[in-house]
């Protein structure tokens, strides 16, 4: 085997590994999104029924922006939510 097709081996291999640890990885995060995002709707909805005797029009509305934002921020994204809101309601 000559130098170069055992460079090309090396990276092969490599390239392989950081594969499969990418899917991984991947496949870790999307589940996490979705768990988070998932919590964070159940969440807008408990606050929504809470604040909605406290508070008329501090819903916040069950929406994809809505799921994105804590499906990615998690509970900060949650409390972002409903600060903008809050603010624009002042």
């Amino acid at each position: 085997m000559d130098t170069n097709a055992g460079i090309f081996l090396i990276v092969g291999i490599l390239a392989v590994v950081l594969l499969i640890g990418a899917v991984k990885s991947r496949a870790e995060w999307m589940i996490n999104f979705m768990l988070r995002g998932v919590l964070g709707m159940m969440s807008i909805y408990f606050l929504n029924t809470f604040l909605g005797d406290i508070m008329p029009g501090m819903g916040i509305g069950y929406n994809p922006i809505t799921f994105l934002t804590t499906g990615i921020l998690g509970f900060p994204g949650l409390a972002m939510l409903y600060g903008i809101n809050f603010y624009m309601l002042l």
